[in-house]
């Protein structure tokens, strides 16, 4: 079992060109998926990156994606999560059943589109932190 520990940065409409502009820094392999990839084809937001990260051999890795239209965002509040990333299901939720002490819920963990086992919540001290199971997604 193994997990990986990544920042998770919000963006509206802005994800795809920072994660390009964090490749040339850093190097690495880019990987996007928009909401059209994942059935949204809403004209104004299909393009924007659900999900998106950059992963380079030296340890550099970033996720990011646009925040959904419906949720509120402010440029600077909230600007980013703390992801963590593993392939064993009972691993995360293990890390998710003790994380939720005391917790605000933003998505209870269980199957999405994206992946087998995914939650999002907000712990007591105010982070927020995104657990799932990876999948295998195609590079950009």
């Amino acid at each position: 079992m193994t997990i990986n520990v990544t920042p998770h940065l919000n963006f509206r409409g802005d994800a795809r060109d920072a994660l390009e502009f964090y490749q040339t820094v850093f190097g690495g392999e880019l990987t996007i998926a928009s909401y059209a990839d994942m059935g949204n084809t809403d004209p104004a937001t299909a393009d924007h990156v659900t999900f998106g990260q950059v992963t380079a051999d030296n340890g550099f890795s970033v996720m990011a994606y646009d925040v959904y239209p419906h949720l509120e965002w402010e440029r600077g509040k909230d600007p980013f999560f703390v992801s963590v990333r593993g392939n064993a299901p009972e691993e995360i939720q293990g890390y998710w059943d003790k994380l939720v002490d005391g917790a605000e819920v933003k998505q209870p963990i269980g199957p999405s589109p994206w992946a087998p086992l995914y939650g999002q919540l907000t712990d007591r001290f105010g982070v927020t932190w995104v657990l799932d199971v990876a999948v295998e997604y195609s590079t950009a």
